[in-house]
């Protein structure tokens, strides 16, 4: 008993005190972070834009012309495509066709090069932007639809003659033939360069 009433007396807990209260609330707000502008704001976006948009615009000149040099050399092998009595191109109304096609896409791509080289060099525009992209877009595919259309109609004739006979003159049809697919190619990613533009225009 002597031991229990000398022992001391237990130690009083303390309480957990709340953590204190900022005096003023407008202090603490004017002292957070600024948020980050969103991707495509500032400096690096506006670079960003500029860096992607004269990657399209190259690419589209570097199909077209692509595209001229194919519909040139298809125009030049078929104009000079006769060599006699019934090996003269003229004689046959699908390479007529191939020819008239060769040289409206020689044509059409010469002059869209031009004007492309002309606006990357002086920084001034032809054609108005709205009206441009409708331009690039429906012609790249019409006149790749007409190329194909040429080329294709051209097919089974150079195939029938090459059955009789393997010659010259069959030798440059299969070429304008040839290249006219590949202008054909070319040209068809250009319009789906085109598109993409022109979607990208409507929506902004």
């Amino acid at each position: 008993m002597s031991s229990f009433a000398s022992s001391p007396p237990p130690e009083k807990m303390q309480t957990p005190s709340a953590p204190p209260v900022p005096a003023d609330n407008d202090d603490h707000s004017q002292t957070q972070t600024p948020l980050p502008p969103p991707p495509g704001y500032g400096v690096t976006g506006v670079l960003r834009r500029w860096r992607h948009e004269d990657v399209l615009k190259r690419g589209s000149l570097g199909l077209r012309a692509l595209g001229f040099l194919f519909s040139l050399l298809a125009f030049i092998i078929m104009a000079s495509n006769k060599h006699g009595s019934g090996r003269n191109f003229d004689e046959y109304e699908e390479y007529r066709y191939a020819l008239a096609i060769a040289i409206l896409s020689t044509l059409y791509t010469g002059l869209q090069s031009w004007r492309q080289i002309h606006e990357m060099s002086t920084g001034k525009r032809v054609i108005s932007g709205g009206n441009l992209a409708l331009i690039d877009f429906f012609g790249d595919q019409i006149i790749a639809y007409l190329l194909i259309s040429a080329a294709s109609s051209a097919v089974p004739m150079t195939n029938r003659m090459r059955e009789g006979a393997d010659n010259i003159f069959t030798d440059s049809s299969a070429a304008c033939i040839s290249m006219e697919f590949l202008a054909f190619f070319v040209l068809g990613l250009s319009a789906m360069l085109s598109g993409y533009k022109l979607v990208k225009q409507t929506y902004i």
